[in-house]
């Protein structure tokens, strides 16, 4: 699998790939928005539906495939999301993903851990109109993402 760290975050991972939380579609979502990382194949899709305030996090369901990574990150951001603000959405970086896997990632395998991230804070850029962008990708010239 390509990551180190104590056997308990790893069991977390596998148990989030394996039996993933917040897996579906949620019909009246607020904004979905899909993302990829082409260098793995990993997609990953996001629905998210803000509160009425339109400013904090109530609900997160995403689907897709790829690797235990990049499922289980953004299973676990499923769970990490609802009652944030977008605003702290935002201002998620890789170290707060990394942080929240509980593991060491190699630097091949950091665009998969940040995948659902990415997805997330573009839908809100997109639904905010300060991004027109039809789907994310985890490339190499990214300069929030290390090769």
């Amino acid at each position: 699998m390509g990551i180190g760290g104590s056997d308990m975050y790893r069991q977390q991972i596998l148990d989030h790939y394996k039996n993933p939380r917040h897996y579906g579609e949620i019909e009246d979502a607020t904004f979905t928005h899909v993302g990829e990382n082409p260098m793995c194949g990993d997609t990953i899709e996001m629905d998210v539906v803000l509160d009425d305030d339109e400013e904090t996090i109530e609900a997160v369901a995403f689907r897709g495939d790829g690797c235990a990574i990049s499922q289980a990150s953004a299973s676990m951001l499923s769970e990490r999301l609802p009652g944030t603000s977008i605003e702290e959405l935002r201002e998620m970086d890789r170290d707060d993903i990394i942080d929240m896997l509980g593991v060491e990632i190699s630097p091949m395998r950091v665009k998969c851990a940040v995948l659902a991230e990415k997805v997330a804070q573009d839908g809100v850029e997109i639904y905010l109109g300060e991004k027109d962008l039809d789907r994310t990708k985890t490339e190499d010239d990214d300069p929030d993402v290390p090769e």
